[in-house]
């Protein structure tokens, strides 16, 4: 039952690192080539359709279920990985996505795009767009590292 466990983890932490690099490697690049007006307004719609069962299934289940993995392989040769891994997910993504990316997709959500002038739709793009993306390209970083130490969770596990 506990490898069982392992696997569900870490197949939810992949799902959550390759979103995350998806985004760094592809997404990003193809918003920046968009008008301001069409790039605010596409990621308004992407952060509000982003907020839906399957994201939150994999976003919070990775929260709760490396930290219970981590509980359950206490004392096994795993655990100083899963531990690991659980401080970076928990610091390093949802940390990074609740503290930061979360406010700011709030911020952009309330924004008139269609009333406001175009002098403000630019300075909210140029508040927004390059702190977004460190932010995405942190918890990107993180979500990679949290993935290879649950991989190796996973190889330590089936060795003993």
């Amino acid at each position: 039952m506990a490898t069982l466990l392992l696997l569900i983890t870490a197949v939810l932490t992949a799902l959550i690192a390759g979103l995350f690099y998806a985004y760094s490697c592809s997404v990003v690049l193809g918003l920046g080539k968009l008008s301001d007006i069409e790039y605010l307004k596409a990621m308004q719609s992407i952060n509000r359709e982003i907020l839906n069962p399957v994201f939150f299934l994999s976003f919070m289940g990775t929260a709760v279920l490396l930290p219970v993995s981590t509980f359950v392989f206490r004392g096994q040769p795993a655990f100083i990985f899963l531990l690991m891994a659980s401080l970076a997910y928990l610091i390093g993504v949802f940390g990074i996505t609740v503290g930061g990316n979360v406010p700011m997709n709030d911020v952009l959500d309330r924004f008139d795009i269609s009333g406001a002038a175009t002098e403000a739709v630019r300075k909210m793009r140029d508040s927004f767009e390059r702190r977004w993306n460190l932010l995405n390209n942190i918890r990107t970083f993180f979500s990679v590292i949290t993935i290879a130490l649950v991989v190796c969770a996973c190889i330590w596990n089936k060795e003993t």
